[in-house]
């Protein structure tokens, strides 16, 4: 399996406030952006995966929606996040 808990866990400890820190928006976001990546590479070589297609698509619009949320709310942390993990805009 490409994303296991010491994956998550990973993730939740590099961008998050800590290993526990599951529901922050910056954990959130970097954990959908590692599936968004693995999900891309997927659609690459199967390009008639409309399933993985619809689902890439809705990771996308909670990604978007929340990096909204977070430049709504706080521009420093919006910034630092969308630095660290290297996304446009």
């Amino acid at each position: 399996m490409y994303l296991d808990s010491a994956k998550k866990q990973e993730i939740f400890t590099q961008y998050g406030q800590g290993a526990a820190d599951t529901g922050s928006a910056e954990s959130q976001i970097a954990l959908f952006t590692y599936r968004i990546a693995h999900l891309t590479e997927h659609m690459k070589q199967n390009r008639k995966d409309h399933s993985t297609e619809r689902a890439l698509t809705g990771l996308v619009g909670k990604r978007r929606s929340l990096l909204n949320y977070l430049k709504a709310r706080d521009i420093n942390r919006y910034r630092a996040i969308i630095k660290a993990l290297g996304l446009r805009k």
